[in-house]
């Protein structure tokens, strides 16, 4: 079997499964993005809360959340590392790394880097004649930096510049087409207020709210005159409120909503031809901006596109924490087959030991519910310096 040929079937077919359907005998959908795993949740305190962290308290691994939160943190230095096997029902050896580290540089300013690494496994190549020609072990990266200002005590802005590189087209197809390794880069822009408050009752509060544009780049090619994808832009606006019950209780409820700044495919006939929605053939802004109107039945459709992460957390004298959400994706919608349903709920356990952290996440759904069912996240994390009294989270 040749790679590509793996790389449908096990990535695409796990993945998009439930989006890839057909909506009547002659038409087909094709996705016209690539490198879907920088938008995969890489930590394991936002993977218990169904996928929710744009708004949270801020910590290391607002590297990928939001950046612009970085300026909040409290300590001189923040690093994390999470570790998570990715579709174990379908492959062994697929899983997702990501390392994070923030530094903080003032008062007002913080900067960020990120490592994200997705590793497909060893896939065993063959030639047309079905002769064994070894194993290939496909993977892709990401780089990212983000740089963090305050501005007064409540809310920041943050920046951030990727590069992504892919080499899963490195391998023989095969035939005559030239493959290359894909490489893109990539830049986005964050929002960040928080405020203490009183609740009803009289229980101190903070209610905070954020927003990330991440992943607008160039898009990316395998073949020398091969077509080009969109990298997955992606717009997510999130609100926390964390209540402090007493000196040894306190509840964060969150929530957030997530969309893809891609061209949605149109629906097109054998031959092709669009049959319903529009063009996707277009430059990154125009992508961007005809995200909310491209789909087959216009808008509305659009709109359905749209996640949905409720989480809540539990944490005792800052260092036990309990927590649990859910990941909600719209049901089918006749007009866009391309967004299939997809939802299932999360839990997760947290434990934090002077500097050190310890975070856990599982995904309690069923196979029939999500390809992701059973996914395991593992995320430690340390503090080096600053203000001891972080473990606030």
């Amino acid at each position: 079997m040749k790679f590509f040929s793996i790389k449908t079937i096990i990535f695409f077919s796990a993945v998009f499964l439930p989006s890839l359907a057909m909506s009547q005998a002659n038409t087909f959908i094709i996705p016209n993005t690539e490198a879907p795993f920088l938008n995969f949740t890489p930590d394991s305190r936002s993977g218990a809360m169904g996928e929710a962290g744009v708004a949270l308290s801020p910590d290391v691994n607002a590297n990928y959340w939001n950046p612009s939160k970085l300026a909040f943190l409290q300590n001189d230095n923040d690093v994390s590392i999470s570790y998570s096997p990715w579709l174990r029902q379908l492959a062994p050896d697929i899983s997702l790394s990501y390392l994070s580290y923030a530094h903080k540089v003032d008062d007002r300013n913080s900067i960020g880097a990120s490592l994200r690494y997705f590793n497909y496994g060893s896939i065993p190549l063959t030639d047309i004649n079905q002769t064994d020609e070894g194993t290939f072990t496909p993977n892709e990266f990401s780089l990212n930096g983000s740089f963090a200002r305050k501005f007064g005590e409540s809310f920041s802005l943050g920046l951030t510049v990727g590069y992504y590189h892919s080499n899963f087209a490195s391998a023989s197809t095969g035939n005559s087409i030239q493959t290359t390794p894909g490489n893109a880069v990539s830049a986005g822009a964050s929002f960040f207020y928080t405020s203490k408050i009183q609740e009803f009752g009289g229980n101190d509060a903070t209610l905070s709210f954020g927003t990330n544009i991440s992943n607008i780049g160039s898009k990316i090619s395998y073949s020398t005159d091969g077509p080009k994808y969109f990298l997955p832009a992606n717009l997510k606006i999130g609100v926390a409120n964390t209540i402090i019950a007493d000196d040894y209780n306190q509840f964060t409820f969150t929530f957030d909503i997530n969309k893809l700044l891609t061209p949605t495919p149109p629906i097109r006939d054998i031959n092709g031809n669009i049959i319903s929605g529009k063009n996707d053939d277009v430059s990154v802004p125009q992508g961007i901006f005809g995200s909310f109107t491209d789909a087959p039945g216009g808008f509305s459709s659009n709109l359905k596109e749209i996640t949905f992460s409720p989480g809540i957390e539990y944490m005792y004298n800052q260092v036990l924490a309990l927590r649990a959400g859910y990941f909600y994706q719209n049901a089918n919608d006749p007009d866009n087959p391309y967004r299939g349903p997809e939802h299932y709920l999360t839990l997760g356990v947290g434990f934090k030991y002077n500097d050190y952290g310890f975070d856990f996440s599982y995904i309690a759904a069923s196979q029939q519910s999500s390809p992701l069912a059973n996914t395991l996240r593992f995320t430690l994390t340390a503090n080096f310096g600053g203000d001891k009294n972080s473990n606030k989270r």
